[in-house]
């Protein structure tokens, strides 16, 4: 199988830590750094440089042939492999300082539409593949880790960055249908030009997505009234091997069981969250 060039819109991400690859700390921030270490730091501990994609000896990618359909949009690159490799924990960071790196993705799909999610629901099904939802990476309880054991015969990280619009705002309501691969800072920008606010700052703020958020039942610094991002839901819509489940968009319900409450907090195991109607 030949290795496919990134899919990816965003800006390239710092696989092995926090942050974009191109940004960096201020040269003051740097003095600080060094004068911390000089006090505190034991002498004879080395400094470990921060490591290169060519760094890293990638088991070779698992997948069985690409349906021509699905080649667009799935990468087997080195650097997307390593991005979608670890979350944003410490232990995440110091495997890669570490370069070990055992269970990477054998590819990355990167859907542009919900039809793409089922074509890789059918796919994997018949492939026996594990696909992990990915939105921004910031997890830091494993979530986004394709370590599945020796089950699955490989494992697609799905990539939501491309399903990334409002695609509708009810100002008099004050609700809009968002997908789900939208990240805060661009949610908020487009909110604001109407007037309005989901509100929600958790601390991943600048990278997380809204599925993201519900899937992981995301608190946010903000939270004198609203604590989880569940509060603010009003619908949801989640792509699954079986199907397409979708919630009615109501302002409340008393209704028998939620299955927000259900689809919220599902941390990916159900399926993919591909659209939800949130209050604003």
């Amino acid at each position: 199988m030949s290795e496919s060039g990134t899919k990816s819109l965003r800006k390239p991400l710092r696989f092995w830590g926090w942050g974009y690859a191109n940004e960096d700390l201020h040269p003051e921030e740097h003095a600080m750094i060094e004068t911390v270490t000089k006090m505190f730091v034991p002498e004879g501990v080395v400094e470990i440089e921060p490591p290169k994609v060519e760094d890293f000896d990638l088991p070779a990618s698992r997948l069985p042939a690409i349906p021509e359909h699905l080649s667009d949009i799935i990468s087997t690159t080195p650097y997307d492999r390593l991005v979608h490799s670890y979350g944003k924990s410490y232990a995440d960071m110091a495997r890669m300082l570490m370069r070990e790196v055992p269970n990477p993705p054998d590819a990355v799909a990167f859907p542009r539409t919900e039809d793409d999610i089922q074509q890789l629901f059918r796919y994997a099904s018949e492939n026996n593949i594990a696909l992990i939802p990915f939105g921004g990476g910031t997890s830091v309880c494993g979530g986004v880790e394709p370590d599945v054991g020796d089950t699955y015969q490989a494992t697609i990280s799905v990539d939501m960055e491309n399903l990334n619009q409002i695609l509708e705002i009810d100002p008099v309501s004050r609700r809009a249908r968002i997908q789900a691969g939208i990240k805060g800072p661009d949610l908020e920008q487009q909110l604001k030009q109407h007037g309005l606010t989901l509100r929600h700052y958790p601390q991943s703020f600048p990278f997380v997505s809204l599925g993201g958020m519900l899937a992981t039942r995301a608190g946010g610094h903000f939270a004198t009234v609203y604590t989880h991002i569940e509060d603010m839901v009003e619908a949801t819509r989640l792509v699954t091997p079986k199907g397409i489940i979708e919630t009615r968009a109501l302002p409340g319900s008393g209704a028998g069981p939620s299955a927000d409450r259900m689809i919220c907090g599902s941390e990916g195991t159900l399926g993919i969250i591909t659209e939800a109607t949130m209050r604003l």
